[in-house]
């Protein structure tokens, strides 16, 4: 895109939404900057946009919506979004992590975030059947004598960058592991558990299916979020790790349907419980 303060509504928009199909995600300050126009104008485009149903709109900036473009959003560029948040998240969850335990990983860019968190643990097993975390676990930056051992699963990759179908599905089948820990495209009290990737799903169903503890790993704004296909009931997950942006209603509605609610650098509701 080329900056044009001379831009009409519907040309700025028609440009955004070809950034969205070809990059999966705009950030509102980069739109400020190639469009030439106010942080205002941007977001009264994606306004516009969210309410047309061509874009969803998240944390300083959108994505893209399965069926529009037709492309699920690449690893590489959901990792720039909502970092606080996931930080923050991640750094909860690896507090349900136990030395000397196998823990399977599953894909996304929080769950990644967690695996960075990871790396010291001692007598730590993992299996996963995300690319991006199996690097980051055996890269030489962050491979001590204590970093954990990493089995991948096999499988096809994703545009998140995770290996997913029969073969997957078969080994992961296979194994018996102590905590899941599982991102999800979107979360809901109807809908439970999505993502756009029906193969996703299945694999992701095989994952759960192989633990003895389910925590799910999201940032707030996933709730509300429904993706193509579910892959699991609320009432399946032990614990649902989010960030302290989710709004008073919502924590509530989730912390009824969960094991446990647990909000990331929030002390007063940090540990909410319910009976599943």
């Amino acid at each position: 895109m080329v900056a044009d303060q001379g831009l009409l509504a519907h040309q700025r928009r028609a440009l955004i939404m070809e950034a969205i199909r070809r990059d999966g995600a705009v950030r509102v300050s980069e739109l400020v900057e190639q469009l030439g126009v106010s942080d205002m104008t941007v977001r009264r485009d994606l306004d516009a946009l969210a309410r047309n149903g061509d874009l969803e709109k998240v944390h300083g900036g959108a994505v893209g919506l399965v069926g529009h473009g037709g492309n699920e959003v690449g690893f590489d560029t959901k990792s720039g979004l909502q970092q606080t948040a996931k930080q923050a998240v991640a750094e909860a969850a690896a507090l349900l992590v136990t030395p000397g335990s196998v823990v399977a990983l599953g894909g996304g860019t929080t769950v990644h975030a967690v695996a960075a968190k990871l790396v010291n643990v001692a007598g730590l097993t993992v299996v996963t059947n995300s690319l991006p975390i199996a690097h980051l676990l055996e890269s030489e930056g962050v491979k001590t004598p204590a970093s954990p051992s990493v089995l991948l699963t096999g499988g096809a990759p994703t545009p998140s960058k995770v290996l997913v179908g029969p073969l997957a599905d078969m080994v992961i089948g296979s194994l018996h592991v102590d905590l899941l820990i599982l991102g999800t495209h979107g979360a809901s009290v109807r809908a439970g558990l999505t993502t756009p990737n029906l193969a996703e799903a299945r694999t992701n169903q095989a994952l759960i299916g192989c633990a003895r503890r389910v925590a799910v790993v999201a940032d707030h704004t996933k709730w509300g979020v429904t993706g193509l296909s579910s892959f699991a009931r609320l009432h399946e997950v032990d614990h649902f790790v989010t960030d302290a942006g989710l709004k008073p209603e919502d924590r509530s509605a989730l912390a009824e349907a969960v094991g446990e609610l647990l909000v990331a650098d929030d002390p007063e509701t940090a540990r909410e419980r319910a009976s599943i």
